[in-house]
């Protein structure tokens, strides 16, 4: 871990930068109190490629489908109230 002052620090900020990105824990300190830490930033969502048409054409048809109910919902609870079992 290396320990900067915030006005060493401004002169140096280029190199600390490539230090932290290097995985080195850099600190810049002010008044002798660690304030600050430089950390590198994870790549974001936008970093990835966008979704594209041919992607999803892909996706649809590799699509597995459910096929038509059996019955309706609506009429299997009804069925299932009107029986008198207990489910």
């Amino acid at each position: 871990m290396s320990q900067h002052s915030v006005a060493d620090a401004s002169g140096l900020l280029p190199r600390l930068i490539d230090r932290a990105l290097a995985g080195e824990d850099v600190r810049i300190t002010r008044d002798g109190k660690p304030v600050v830490a430089l950390v590198p930033v994870r790549p974001s969502d936008s970093d990835k490629p966008p979704v594209t048409a041919a992607a999803l054409d892909w996706l649809a048809s590799r699509r597995v489908g459910y096929g038509k109910a059996a019955q309706d919902a609506g009429a299997l609870v009804s069925q299932m109230r009107d029986s008198g079992t207990d489910w």
